[in-house]
């Protein structure tokens, strides 16, 4: 049973940083709102282009939104951007009770309420792909594309031991500032938190659900990437699924795509949108390359049949 008055500390302390103002870490705007009783901390295009397409950026188990930042700020120009920290994670509150992927996947879904929007595009990195899954197998009228960077869960990341392991050899994979933005995240979702949300991620269906998509996707997976099999193993899997799918790969990339490739990733996700072919992006610093490993015959605009 929670003590209430540390309970009421935690709420004091969450309205005191909602009132303390904060240096922005990117160009979005930095906003709450309160659902289903808890405080959620989110970032927004400060003016979303008329009629703008609704683009949210899911993160990964621990995490805040913050790491996804450098990708969903160079979409804000064209997208209606949204990067939500999901529940008990990042500077949101906590439920109740721990939640699970479905969960996180009714939470997105309660957030896009809150803010009056009835379908978006959504992007997700790790855990976040096994949420979009979710909120696909839920609300599959309201998901107009999926975008899946670094796909977490499933019998690759299992047992759990081996997903530990996976996880500490992509640590020196990322860059060294990913540090300063991951570290405080951790810390503030905590141990236990960890161990179960590791769990469930490392159990859920992801192939299972992946496979069940009925929309345009587009899957991007790094050849770094301790967490994720081999880009042949990976195109082995997209041609047994009859979806919409787009699988693309970037040379030298681990698992925070997001964060260390930004340039990149956000040039894939454009041609994407706009159902162009895959190419590298000239503009993008480094040697990191970008294409295709496998297409599906026909990748249909939005609202199409």
């Amino acid at each position: 049973m929670k003590d209430p008055v540390q309970s009421r500390e935690s709420a004091d302390a969450r309205r005191r940083e909602r009132r303390t103002p904060r240096r922005p870490a990117s160009i979005l705007a930095e906003r709450w709102t309160t659902v289903d009783g808890i405080d959620v901390f989110y970032r927004e295009s400060p003016e979303p282009p008329p009629g703008a397409r609704v683009m949210m950026h899911l993160h990964g188990f621990g995490l805040s939104g913050r790491y996804l930042l450098p990708t969903a700020a160079l979409l804000s120009d064209e997208f209606h951007t949204l990067v939500p920290d999901l529940p008990g994670f990042g500077r949101s509150g906590k439920a109740p009770n721990s939640l699970d992927v479905p969960d996180l996947a009714h939470a997105a879904a309660r957030f896009l309420d809150d803010r009056g929007i009835e379908s978006v595009t959504l992007v997700g990195n790790s855990m976040g792909c096994p949420v979009i899954l979710e909120f696909a197998h839920h609300y599959p009228e309201r998901l107009e594309r999926a975008v899946l960077v670094s796909p977490a869960g499933g019998i690759h990341n299992q047992p759990l031991r081996r997903a530990v392991g996976q996880l500490a050899r992509d640590g020196g994979r990322e860059p060294t500032r990913m540090v300063g933005v991951a570290t405080p995240d951790y810390l503030r979702f905590g141990v236990p938190s960890t161990v179960r949300m590791f769990r469930a991620l490392t159990q859920y269906p992801t192939l299972d659900r992946l496979l069940a998509l009925k929309i345009p996707t587009l899957v991007v997976i790094g050849t770094r990437d301790p967490l994720m099999p081999g880009p042949q193993r990976v195109h082995d899997v997209a041609v047994r699924t009859d979806n919409h799918l787009l699988l693309v790969v970037i040379e030298g990339a681990a698992h925070a795509i997001n964060f260390s490739h930004p340039g990149e990733l956000a040039h894939a996700i454009r041609l994407f949108m706009d159902d162009k072919p895959i190419t590298d992006d000239p503009d993008s610093p480094g040697n990191a390359v970008t294409y295709e490993i496998h297409r599906s015959e026909h990748l249909p605009p939005i609202g199409a049949e």
